[in-house]
């Protein structure tokens, strides 16, 4: 039998976060930007580089957002939540162009070195932008675990490791400040271009796993069968369970084995008690059950996987 979802929907309201994101990277644009045009630095460039790419991203998981609260309709009977994960692979993709662009500028640095200036001012400046991106990152991942938003925690880990490379940038351009080795510079913007290339692989690998529809993480799973276990001191037992996540949302399936003596109503009433508990620990979780007699042999026949 088949029950509806519960707050399937990804609150509305998740958008204003994602404008919070474009408004800070439109400010730590211009700051960086700033800084970067006082030193002549190719490390703080490679930060103002990031930050462009934090702003098309912050676009992007804008109009996710906005699509992924869109009820299910006849085209996506299933909702529109998976596009969270375009979202999150899109800006993976974004931080892979991004990390080439930097390492390309900081090799013409590393041939060709040139004088940084008025380093003071524009480490300050960069501290300013890099705070900004701290306390947004911070609040993004928060609210995007509370809700299961895959594209609110991507945004989040993407200024968290904004936040990192400034704090590098800021280290290496002080060194050159400190020793007059000018070299240091570009090479600390090539280990800014390393630092967010692994960055963007993990999000390019998490929006794949979800586009491939794997299963529920383990310890959610190991949750469900700590729940059907208080069951099978009844007699019923289950197999055939199957799970997968579109962002926020949740889908599971199983068999349930009952007495064949049961009456309808019976198995009705027991598969409806066991959805019910699951929902009280998953509240956006969509849940299908088939109800078959426990002594008829063809019950076990398609415990497994099809393909099998």
């Amino acid at each position: 039998m088949t029950n509806p979802e519960k707050n399937t929907s990804i609150p509305v309201s998740l958008t204003r976060f994602a404008w919070i994101s474009i408004a800070a990277a439109v400010i730590t644009i211009a700051l960086k930007l700033n800084a970067y045009w006082l030193t002549n630095s190719v490390g703080l460039l490679s930060d103002a580089l990031e930050s462009f790419v934090n702003l098309l991203t912050a676009i992007v998981a804008l109009v996710a957002l906005q699509i992924s609260v869109r009820p299910p309709d006849d085209d996506f009977t299933f909702g529109y939540s998976k596009v969270e994960f375009f979202s999150s692979g899109f800006e993976g993709a974004m931080i892979l162009i991004a990390a080439g662009s930097i390492a390309f500028a900081a090799v013409e640095r590393l041939l060709h070195p040139q004088p940084i200036e008025k380093i003071g001012l524009g480490l300050l400046i960069s501290g300013s932008a890099s705070l900004v991106n701290l306390v947004v990152s911070l609040m993004l991942a928060r609210v995007g675990k509370r809700y299961d938003s895959i594209t609110l925690q991507a945004d989040a880990r993407h200024l968290m490791a904004d936040v990192i490379t400034t704090g590098g940038v800021i280290v290496g351009v002080g060194l050159v400040s400190v020793t007059r080795v000018v070299v240091l510079d570009p090479i600390v913007a090539i280990l800014v271009a390393i630092n967010i290339l692994f960055t963007g692989v993990r999000l390019l690998q998490q929006s794949y796993r979800g586009l491939m529809d794997m299963s529920l993480p383990e310890p959610e799973l190991e949750k469900i069968q700590g729940i059907l276990k208080t069951y099978e001191a009844q007699g019923i037992k289950f197999h055939a369970i199957r799970s997968r996540s579109a962002a926020a949302r949740k889908f599971l399936s199983m068999h349930i084995l009952v007495p064949g003596a049961w009456s309808v109503h019976q198995g009705h009433k027991i598969a409806e008690e066991i959805e019910n508990h699951i929902r009280q620990e998953f509240s956006q979780i969509a849940i299908v059950t088939h109800v078959e007699p426990i002594e008829d042999p063809t019950s076990f026949e398609d415990s497994r996987l099809e393909n099998e």
